[in-house]
Formats: C-alpha cells, structure tokens, sequence
C-alpha cells in the first residue's frame, strides 16, 4: 500500500477517536424533601363509619280516649320529663270520677250502719235476744257492704287515675318530632300516635368493626373505658369526645362484623339522631411506635410503600404495612425502622436507585 495512503487513513482513524481526556456525563441528583422516621408513642386506633342513636326514643299515645283540647308545646321543643304535652276533654271522666264518689259515700254509709248493727246484734246473741241465724245475716250483709265499699273506692282511684290520664305529661326529656295530630281530632287510647320524642344528650353513636378486632376490643375494654371520637364530615376540625359504652353480644355471621355504641354528652346538639359520623375508637397506645409523615406513603400494585434513601443518596422502595393513622402522620408495623430517612415530597421522579439530594443538606 502507497505510503501516501496509510497516512492519511491513519489520520482519519485519528479525527475519529474521542478525544483522552473525554469524561462520561455525571449522573443528576433527584431534589426532594425527607425525614427520619421516629419512635414514639402513638395510639392504637380503629376507624368506623357510624350513625347516632337517640338514648331513648318514645312515641306518645293517649292513654284516654276523647277530644283532644289542647297542645302545650311547639314541634322541635325540648321538653323535661313529666312536662305537659297535651289536654283530652276531662269532662266525662271528671262526671264518672263524681258518680264514683257519690256512690262510694252512699254505700260507705249503709256499711257503717250495717257494722254498727252488726255489733249490736253479737251482744244480743250473747244474751240469747235473738237467733244464731238472725245473727248471721246481719253479720253477712255487713261484711257484703263492707267488700262493696272497697270495690267502690277502687272504682273512685280507677276514675281519678282516668281522670288524670286526660292530661299526657313527656315520659322522657328530650326533643319532640312533629305533632301528629292537632287540637280538636277525637284519639283512641293506646293507638292514636301525637307525637315522637327522641332523647338526644346525652346520644349514642352505633357503628361496626370486623370480627378480627373482637379479641382487642374485648381484651382493652375490660381493662377500662375506651375513648370514642366522633367526627363530623366537614367539620373534622371539632372532633367529639365520649366513650364505648356498648358491644354487641354476637357477630353478625352474614357480614362478618360486631355492632358497637359509643356515648357522647351531645350538650351543644352537634350529633342528631340518624346523622352518620366518622368513628375513632383508641383501644390501646403503642409507646415505642415508628412513625412517618402520611404522604411519604405512596400506593402501587403490590400495595403501600415508601421510598428509603440509603447512605449513598440513592434510593429504594420499601413495602410498608400501616398499623394505624392518626392525623398526618401513621405508625408503620413493619418495612421502616426509626433512623431511617424517608422521602415525603418528589416521588414522582423517582425510580429503584436513582439518586438524590435532600432539600436543605449540605452537598
């Protein structure tokens, strides 16, 4: 080959080769925001959606048949117990209450005098003024007077008791619903309906766990009273505190849950019966829990995760499980340990490996 030619491919070949002092291009650090997980005590809580109860609820009905006169309380009032509610016609049963009275003192009276005959006779028979059967029959028609005067005066309580029943007085305190029937409509006792009155303070709130929780609940409610937390939707900022007072004493086999109640003062009426609610309930606290802010958990196929970042600044993905949340932060039961540095802002450029750099660290 001419010398010319092998010269110049050799400088062909040399224009072409990288220059020796080249240098690859430098991996880029991911910038994202991290902490270190922590141990601490943390509560031990489960979550539930339920509805408020009234404590008691009454529908009030005549005891009395008749008129009714009068209505004494607005629809939506709070009412005391033993407060009057309503007024039926008193005036046949105050008329059968007189005729009672009337002929309880006329046979009172002939009873009297029989008792007195009674008496006097014993002495005559002693003497032998008069006969063993004479004797007896007015002994006889003296105790028969005596046992009319006593069906008498039954009769006399039965009609004032009617009479009493003609005004309806609230069996309960609490809140009336609406008035069924107004003043002046003829009711029928024992199955007319005037009106629905609910106790709402203090108010229960009924809700369901899964039959796995049974053994804690069981076992931490023994121990004492368990905190309940109600928590209205769009209002979760004024939680409601009050306690368990309540477990159902089966599981429901069809859905595999257990009912449960929780009782709150309700004196400022936040809660209303049929209201749902969310449910909190703390069996327990975890002393030496290991927590983590809530958006460093992130959610994939396999489930939750979060992403660790290891001494040299790159990161790994760690599967997570959550053993409960309380406000924006949850306590990990296993994947993170306390010391370990987590990422809770930049996830979305994140990958297995990549490498980053911590908001605020020294590079």
């Amino acid at each position: 080959m001419p010398a010319l030619v092998v010269l110049g491919l050799a400088a062909f070949l040399a224009a072409c080769a990288p220059a020796p002092d080249s240098k690859k291009p430098a991996v880029r650090a991911v910038p994202v925001d991290a902490v270190q997980a922590v141990a601490k005590a943390v509560p031990v809580q489960l979550e539930a959606i339920g509805h408020a109860v009234a404590m008691q609820s009454v529908d009030v009905k005549p005891q009395v048949s008749g008129q009714l006169q009068q209505v004494l309380f607005k629809e939506g009032q709070e009412v005391r117990k033993g407060e009057a509610l309503f007024k039926i016609d008193p005036l046949p049963y105050q008329e059968a209450l007189n005729k009672s009275q009337a002929t309880l003192a006329k046979d009172k009276a002939l009873a009297d005098q029989a008792v007195s005959d009674d008496q006097k006779f014993a002495e005559l028979l002693k003497n032998n003024f008069v006969s063993q059967d004479q004797y007896d029959q007015v002994h006889s028609n003296a105790v028969s007077l005596q046992n009319q005067v006593r069906a008498d005066e039954a009769q006399v309580n039965n009609d004032r008791l009617q009479l009493e029943y003609c005004t309806i007085a609230s069996p309960i305190s609490g809140r009336t619903g609406n008035l069924l029937v107004d003043a002046g409509n003829v009711v029928q006792a024992g199955s007319t309906a005037l009106v629905a009155i609910n106790q709402i303070a203090p108010i229960e709130v009924s809700f369901s766990l899964p039959e796995q929780n049974l053994p804690d609940v069981q076992k931490y409610a023994a121990a004492g009273s368990l905190k309940a937390t109600a928590i209205i939707p769009q209002d979760e900022q004024r939680p409601i505190e009050g306690s368990l007072s309540f477990i159902d004493n089966q599981v429901d086999s069809a859905t595999g849950t257990f009912m449960l109640k929780a009782r709150f003062p309700n004196q400022d009426r936040r809660l209303w019966p049929g209201q749902f609610v969310n449910v909190v309930l703390t069996i327990a606290v975890e002393r030496q829990a290991t927590v983590i802010p809530t958006q460093a958990v992130q959610s994939g196929q396999n489930g939750q995760f979060v992403f660790v970042v290891k001494p040299d600044q790159t990161v790994e993905t760690r599967p997570v499980i959550i053993a409960g949340t309380l406000g924006d932060e949850v306590a990990i039961a296993k994947g993170v340990q306390p010391g370990e540095t987590v990422v809770t802002d930049g996830q979305l450029f994140l990958t297995p490996g990549a490498t980053v750099q911590i908001k605020g660290a020294a590079k």
